[in-house]
């Protein structure tokens, strides 16, 4: 896909490449109408020069929308580092990132994703201020995967309450794909509301990890099972494309609530769920915690105020999904009406000379 064949109207994609470090990195700022731009870095060995491309400003856009609907001043980008973390990430390399990110002059701030973590964004601050995630030593919020998976957990509560009546997990099987940083924090918390919890994960270390500690979580072989099993609320919390048309077809959950960016594998796969009657939480709107605490640290961290505003989740997906309802449309095209309104009407703002 060609930058400027794209759908999406960026504003602005750099390439940015290293030679002597191995670095090749793709920074894609969709839209700064709200404020400077915020999303991590997803560091990940694409298979390709356009996979990579494909991904950043599919990632991009999510990140726009998801900090206009949690209510951010700060506009949507996102970064991606072509290759191997377990190979090639080393200092040097996470430095001349940074010095990247220092000369987009503040458009656009770096956090943690995808094969990138707190200590690497102390390495990349040593090049750049405009980065967020950082470790508490250095006065940062730490790990944001803590208030992801609070903020999945308050989204999908919403959720099973608009389906069923009652805003808990008690009594519900849930199907979690994916035990990396947010997935785990996510089965504690679905465990101790008394849910039951069925997983699964690529990884031998994440599930040896999750026999250890929750030793009464089922496990299952792939996520086409888990898909296929009896499950109430299915929450995909690996990579994205998790719901593209043969899942949707087998699928039994009836809620859908997850931490995954860009869950819907293309356009429709929205209106194919809401044709078999299941409830999908936006992605991006259930899954704002971790950019919420990150957010915040710009302004000076403080775990309460973050997890307070994290919270705001559950009223946020319960607005979402009322709105749907009166408009007859996907929760998926009610939470872009909520973005882009914001965007469009907070953004006009700007105009105005002070």
């Amino acid at each position: 896909m060609g930058v400027f064949a794209s759908d999406t109207p960026h504003e602005q994609v750099v390439f940015c490449q290293d030679r002597a470090t191995g670095l090749r990195a793709i920074i894609a700022i969709y839209s700064t109408a709200l404020g400077p731009a915020l999303g991590g870095t997803r560091f990940f060995p694409y298979a390709s020069e356009e996979e990579a491309l494909h991904d950043v400003l599919e990632l991009s856009r999510g990140m726009a929308y998801k900090n206009a609907v949690a209510g951010l001043d700060l506009g949507g980008g996102k970064a991606v580092i072509w290759g191997d973390p377990e190979k090639i990430k080393s200092e040097a390399l996470l430095r001349a990132y940074g010095r990247f990110v220092q000369s987009l002059g503040g458009r656009y701030y770096t956090a943690c994703d995808v094969g990138t973590y707190v200590p690497d964004m102390d390495t990349v601050a040593r090049e750049t201020r405009y980065v967020t995630g950082r470790s508490v030593e250095h006065g940062g919020a730490g790990d944001s995967s803590v208030l992801t998976a609070w903020g999945v957990y308050q989204g999908m509560r919403a959720a099973v309450e608009h389906r069923w009546g009652v805003p808990s997990l008690r009594g519900r099987r849930v199907g979690v794909a994916g035990l990396g940083k947010v997935g785990k924090h996510l089965t504690g918390h679905l465990l101790e509301d008394g849910a039951s919890v069925v997983a699964t994960d690529v990884s031998e270390r994440a599930l040896d990890w999750l026999r250890r500690t929750h030793p009464q979580v089922d496990l299952v072989a792939d996520a086409a099972e888990l898909v296929r099993s009896d499950i109430d609320v299915y929450a995909p919390c690996a990579l994205g494309g998790a719901l593209d048309d043969g899942t949707v077809q087998v699928l039994r959950a009836q809620v859908v609530a997850g931490a995954a960016n860009n869950q819907l594998a293309h356009p429709g796969v929205e209106k194919a769920l809401a044709e078999r009657g299941v409830l999908y939480a936006p992605d991006y709107v259930v899954n704002a915690g971790g950019v919420i605490q990150v957010a915040d640290e710009i302004e000076g961290f403080s775990f309460e105020r973050a997890k307070l505003r994290a919270t705001g989740i559950y009223e946020t997906t319960k607005r979402i999904l009322a709105q749907a309802d009166a408009e007859g449309i996907p929760p998926a095209v009610a939470a872009d009406r909520m973005a882009e309104r914001r965007m469009v009407e907070v953004g006009r703002l700007r105009t105005i000379r002070v």
